[in-house]
């Protein structure tokens, strides 16, 4: 299939497991696959993205903050009540035994860990990251979109497509709500219309 891939396509998709090496993920995710459209050589797609408020920079911090330290939003502290853990009672659990604001003290000793033989020196994941069941559908439905454009190839623009069909959690909190990842796609549509 990936010979079916332009250049630009073929470099978001390498780029995919670049920029998941470089947010120390262990698998490529569809957010992955977004950032490495935003940094593939496809100016037009680009500027469209950025039009959107969809930049590699902006979408690399929203993602490094929620994986570095952002505390536990609603949605998440809901989710474990359900399950029985309150988060209040944890907190307060800690600094009754090691003293007030004992989480915000806390410090990962630096050196050696158990898991470093699989982790590069940057702090990434060595070799081959693996693509999750979410982003391997996405890689599908780029195909798909092609295939329903009747375009003989697959450009970065519908893998696009494909990301804003199948978004994950993450990806869909970035991309913004129905409204805006429609008007996204019919801009993303128009630019494959133009190109052709």
């Amino acid at each position: 299939m990936f010979e079916r891939f332009d250049k630009a396509a073929k470099f978001a998709i390498v780029m995919a497991q670049e920029e998941a090496r470089e947010l120390c993920s262990s698998t490529i995710e569809v957010e992955h696959v977004l950032l490495g459209l935003l940094v593939a050589p496809d100016t037009g797609l680009r500027e469209i993205l950025a039009a959107h408020g969809l930049t590699a920079d902006t979408v690399r911090e929203a993602l490094a903050r929620k994986r570095t330290g952002e505390p536990l939003g609603e949605e998440d502290a809901a989710a474990l009540r359900s399950i029985g853990i309150d988060l209040d009672a944890v907190r307060e659990s800690l600094e009754a035994t090691f003293g007030e604001n004992a989480l915000d003290r806390a410090d990962v000793p630096q050196g050696k860990w158990r898991w470093g033989k699989y982790w590069g020196a940057e702090g990434g994941p060595r070799g081959h990251i693996p693509f999750t069941k979410e982003s391997k559908k996405v890689i599908e439905l780029s195909l798909r979109e092609a295939l329903a454009r009747k375009d003989d190839h697959i450009e970065a623009a519908h893998l696009m497509l494909a990301v804003l069909r199948a978004p994950n959690d993450v990806t869909r909190r970035l991309l913004g709500d129905e409204t805006a990842q429609h008007t996204l796609r019919d801009a993303v549509t128009g630019y494959l219309d133009r190109a052709a």
